[in-house]
């Protein structure tokens, strides 16, 4: 599994249980296996590093993920995101394994134009570095993996062990009582982490491949979503202050009318059932509010 230590990562690690699972990382770290997705360049150096595991699948769940931080080093985005998953998956595809590879909404613009909710065959038109680099990332690992799985997603939330996700800055920043700026004006469809990963294991287990749109079932804004995880988390949310993107000044810029419709999912695969946010905070907010007073 690449990417274990990022929080779908080791949820899925948490899922599978470390008897099943070969977690890399990028840099040493006991117990783990050291590969980094930049460095990847051949299939045989993959062999190099895996020939000697069992595997029964690869998960290609790591990526660079920050948006603004690709627009700044758009060759190792395209090295994380594009060449390495590629690589990865023909030597996947050579020991005869699934592959799955997680994409993203930003391979889609959110224009007014063409605005979301987005299927699987929308014609994909990437604003910035990263949607780019995850959209030949998709067709690289394709090319060489043809029976490959290949979900898109966005907004993913839910317990982190490194609490780096959009739901705990919310929190650290309301419990401090400081005003956070929410742009008002991006609409997107938020995925419960959990059901990622049950759907991601229950489509490798009934053999799906292509591309399939994994996500949550409501389309909002990102305003309306930080008010609504406020409120389950009992947080002030007049703090929170809804500007539009513009004014937030970020570096790369980003698709405005987006979010992934899972209709494939659903007609498919109906018993891969994704939580609203309601069901989805519900079943997580004592368990994020009490690693946050820990970290305290």
């Amino acid at each position: 599994m690449v990417g274990a230590s990022g929080m779908v990562g080791s949820q899925m690690l948490q899922q599978l249980g470390w008897a099943c699972t070969l977690p890399t990382s990028r840099a040493n770290r006991n117990g783990w296996v050291t590969l980094d997705l930049a460095q990847l360049t051949t299939q045989s150096q993959a062999a190099k590093i895996l020939d000697s595991h069992p595997l029964n699948a690869v998960y290609c769940i790591g990526g660079m993920t920050y948006v603004d931080g690709c627009e700044a080093e758009p060759d190792l985005a395209w090295r994380i995101n594009a060449r390495g998953p590629g690589v990865l998956a023909g030597y996947a595809h050579q020991r005869g394994l699934p592959f799955v590879f997680y994409s993203t909404e930003y391979v889609f613009d959110g224009s007014r134009a063409t605005p979301g909710p987005y299927v699987e065959t929308s014609s994909p038109h990437p604003l910035n570095v990263y949607g780019k680099s995850k959209l030949e990332g998709e067709q690289r690992v394709f090319a060489a993996h043809p029976h490959a799985l290949v979900l898109r997603t966005t907004v993913v939330y839910g317990p982190d062990p490194g609490q780096k996700n959009y739901l705990y800055a919310l929190l650290r920043t309301l419990s401090a009582g400081t005003v956070m700026r929410v742009p008002e004006d991006q609409v997107s469809t938020p995925t419960y982490s959990r059901d990622l990963i049950h759907a991601t294991l229950g489509l490798v287990k009934a053999g799906a491949s292509g591309v399939f749109h994994v996500c949550g079932p409501e389309r909002m804004g990102r305003l309306e979503f930080a008010q609504r995880v406020a409120a389950s988390l009992g947080l002030d949310q007049s703090l929170l202050q809804g500007v539009s993107t513009a004014e937030l000044r970020q570096t790369a810029p980003r698709p405005l009318e987006a979010g992934l419709a899972i209709e494939k999912l659903r007609s498919h695969f109906p018993a891969l059932r994704m939580r609203t946010l309601s069901e989805s905070l519900d079943h997580c907010v004592e368990e994020i509010l009490s690693s946050h007073r820990k970290m305290d």
